[in-house]
């Protein structure tokens, strides 16, 4: 079992001046935390596996594909593979628990 608790991932991102942190990485998946400041630009390409996102904290607007939607604290969403996504719109501090299946390449 791995136990992570989600202020010290934070701390640990925020002390390697990144916006992304994997903090696993196993055979079939892999996680990271992903942060973005109110008003900031999302830089993220599409990546070549599935995603699902857990919004942790704050609020923003999240494209994937043609459709947008507004997402905050305890939305979950499924971003295909290959699909383009940003999110936009950063009106709280955004901190965002990311999945992808296989894991991230």
């Amino acid at each position: 079992m791995k136990v992570f608790r989600m202020d010290e991932l934070d701390a640990e991102r925020a002390a390697n001046e990144g916006a992304y942190l994997q903090f696993l990485r196993e055979r079939n998946m892999s996680a990271g935390l992903y942060a973005l400041d109110a008003g900031q630009q999302d830089p993220q390409q599409p990546h070549h596996e599935d995603e699902l996102y857990v919004v942790l904290s704050g609020r923003a607007a999240l494209t994937v594909g043609e459709e947008t939607s507004t997402v905050g604290r305890g939305s979950v969403v499924h971003v295909p593979a290959g699909v383009a996504h940003r999110f936009h719109h950063i009106s709280e501090d955004l901190r965002v628990l990311v999945v992808f299946s296989p894991p991230e390449s």
